[in-house]
């Protein structure tokens, strides 16, 4: 039968064939009816038409992204399906036919622009356009050619397929893995991403830049300029939104701000360095969250932090913008740098924590780890603000008040405080990875010192702040340790009993001028209340250590812990000046606050789409009640994130929670559950779970 009888060639249906290319582009785990693929790698199609086709029929596939499509900017393409294959550009070529069907595989270039197409396919005047017709093309780790290549397969289970993970907060000497769920294939999460890209109205041709994608959602993630997706608030008062706190992933905060569109309150650094790893992986970039303990905000840009006491050893804060964090969490993405000198691809850091404006925007990075390291500070993007976060100094000031005057001595500079055990999930285990040595050399390193050079160099050229190399400090003639003993575990309710101790480690007899402060604080290092001072002049004759008892009653700092909703810590400064040197010396302690345990109970194994219980059980093993308890719980695959008002808990008492769950999906699962009340914040507990047919 000729052509023309039985009227011209028309498609009539498209499938995607979206288990068998989601298997191969490693995209199945998506919660999402589309299509996605990641762009280097080949697709098929299966084209249905309204007759046979014939050798001569025209094929062409069209597709579109954005809202106003051309040829000339890449936006629109046409591909003719007879073309046959072509190297590095977007192309389709028919495989097989089979009477009114054929298979269509389309390849995609490795720096395709990553986004949602549409897609429809012409024969002749006609244009057919499927119900649902849309491509998402993602970044591609596992392609040579795409700059976000990542060799190692375990790296990419790691860094691109894991859902679940921990960020590490705490303190230098008390880290401790928060777990999060990452979420990046839940419902709506690719779609808010591609929303973001959107939104960010980049210009499509740089949307397959890496760099530039991440700098954005950098920017993004946070809500400081562009109403991005979250709200951070340091205030302790969440009234209005959820406590960062209360978070136990991004999905519930990416699946919010979609929905409504509206910035979702409220986050802090751990908050939104969770998110932007969702969002990295989601769109298909390596991406993990990293902890810097003790870390620098150093406002002055002269790598210095300046820590200001008063007479009674109490900080000062309105005296400097600077502040050290008890930890900060970013973020690092795997990407090359087509745009820096050789030997600068691998891990950028990228932070979307509004800390500092970066060309008139909260956005910070990616900046090359290996520069950091290195003190390559004139390196883009923010390698400045970057390096001060793990090379500043910390200098403490003591404010005497002379004749009406405030005066300001130099107690000490301390080369070796600052970005400690900088942290990270290890690849495929559930602990932690200390990655310190790939942001600095080792302390008193040759290396070390031409880094700190070169970096203080770069700043004093450029005018961008004064910075000078600390000298080694003499020692000191008077040979003392300033420390802390007793009982350095606290539990809210009970005092707190220390002893600030004093050490001679010297042949010589001193005469010691001691000052010591108890403050409560934020982990951004925040003084929330003072608890108490401690003025004593003490002779260290005879003694190699003096004790100095300090006691705390519980209603002292409880009342500030119960109105601030953020975890409190316990700060202790010492200064100590001897008085027949006249020289001074300081110390910085911190203690943490430890809480009763929160358990689960479920079973090991289970069934898909059969229910099963899981119970979450919790005894107040503190001496005073836990008031406005709530219990947030989330299982991806299992169930989205819920809130359960428990309310008040006496001392000995016990609540048992109960959550029926019915699992989505097969596979490892984790359950992760946060008790907060008013008295006590942050009690985590993950249980794992193995799905099966």
């Amino acid at each position: 039968m000729s052509q023309a009888a039985g009227g011209p060639l028309k498609a009539t249906g498209v499938d995607f064939l979206r288990e068998r290319n989601a298997h191969l582009h490693h995209t199945s785990d998506y919660n999402n009816p589309s299509l996605t693929v990641r762009r280097g790698q080949e697709f098929q199609l299966k084209l249905t038409f309204s007759k046979e086709l014939q050798g001569q029929d025209k094929i062409t596939l069209l597709l579109s992204i954005g809202e106003k499509p051309k040829q000339s900017n890449g936006t629109l393409l046409s591909l003719n399906a007879r073309s046959g294959r072509e190297v590095n550009r977007w192309c389709a070529t028919i495989s097989q036919t089979k009477g009114k069907e054929c298979v269509v595989v389309v390849t995609s270039p490795a720096d395709a622009i990553v986004g949602k197409y549409l897609l429809s396919v012409k024969t002749g005047p006609n244009i057919y356009q499927p119900e649902k017709n849309c491509i998402y093309v993602l970044f591609n780790p596992w392609c040579k050619a795409d700059s976000v290549f990542m060799p190692d397969d375990a790296e990419r289970a790691e860094y691109v397929i894991s859902d679940t993970g921990y960020i590490y907060v705490g303190s230098a000497k008390n880290i401790h893995g928060r777990p999060w769920n990452f979420g990046q294939f839940e419902e709506d999460v690719l779609d808010c991403c591609m929303y973001l890209l959107d939104k960010s109205q980049l210009k499509h041709k740089v949307r397959k830049d890496p760099v530039i994608i991440a700098r954005t959602m950098s920017a993004l993630v946070n809500a400081s300029d562009d109403a991005g997706v979250l709200f951070g608030n340091w205030s302790g008062r969440y009234s209005g939104g959820t406590s960062p706190l209360a978070w136990t992933g991004s999905a519930p905060i990416l699946q919010q701000y979609y929905r409504t569109k509206k910035t979702v309150n409220f986050g802090q650094c751990w908050v939104f360095s969770g998110v932007l790893t969702t969002v990295m992986r989601s769109l298909g970039v390596p991406a993990r969250s990293v902890s810097n303990f003790a870390s620098a905000h150093d406002t002055e840009e002269n790598l210095k932090v300046d820590i200001y006491l008063n007479e009674n050893g109490e900080k000062v804060e309105d005296l400097t913008s600077d502040s050290i964090w008890n930890f900060h969490v970013w973020n690092e993405a795997w990407m090359k740098r087509p745009d820096l000198p050789k030997g600068f691809d691998g891990w950028q850091a990228i932070d979307a924590t509004p800390q500092e404006q970066s060309q008139g925007i909260f956005q910070c990075g990616p900046c090359p780890v290996n520069a950091i390291r290195k003190g390559e500070v004139y390196l883009p993007y923010d390698s400045k603000f970057v390096f001060a976060e793990v090379n500043a100094d910390r200098v403490f000031w003591l404010v005497k008040n002379v004749n009406g005057e405030s005066k300001y001595i130099k107690l000490r500079e301390e080369t070796k405080v600052i970005g400690k055990n900088i942290s990270t999930k290890a690849v495929g285990k559930n602990s932690r990875e200390d990655i310190t040595t790939q942001y600095k050399f080792p302390e008193d390193s040759q290396e070390e010192r031409k880094a700190v050079e070169t970096a203080c160099s770069y700043l004093n050229s450029t005018n961008l702040g004064f910075c000078e190399i600390t000298p080694e400090l003499e020692p000191l003639k008077a040979n003392l340790q300033l420390g802390m003993e007793g009982e350095t575990t606290l539990w809210p309710g009970n005092p707190i009993n220390l002893d600030i101790v004093v050490k001679n480690e010297s042949a010589g007899t001193w005469t010691v001028d001691l000052v010591a402060s108890c403050q409560l604080e934020s982990y951004i290092g925040k003084v929330e209340a003072s608890l108490a001072t401690i003025k004593q002049t003490v002779q260290t004759e005879g003694k190699p250590v003096i004790p100095i008892p300090l006691r705390i009653e519980p209603e002292t700092y409880l009342k500030a812990l119960m109105e601030k909703e953020d975890e409190l810590l316990v700060k202790v400064n010492i200064i100590a000046e001897i008085q027949e040197t006249n020289e001074k010396l300081t110390e910085e302690l911190t203690l943490t606050f430890q809480y009763p345990p929160l358990k689960v109970e479920m079973p090991e194994t289970a069934k898909i789409n059969e229910d099963f219980k899981c119970a979450f059980i919790f005894k107040n093993t503190l001496s005073i009640p836990l008031e406005n308890c709530k219990l947030h719980v989330e299982g991806l695959g299992i169930f989205r994130m819920e809130t359960f008002d428990q309310g008040d808990v006496a001392p000995g008492n016990i609540f048992k929670s109960k959550i029926i769950c019915a699992p989505r999906k097969t596979g490892t699962k984790k359950i992760v559950a946060k008790l907060n009340s008013t008295q006590v914040k942050g009690i985590t507990v993950e249980k794992v779970i193995t799905i099966t047919e």
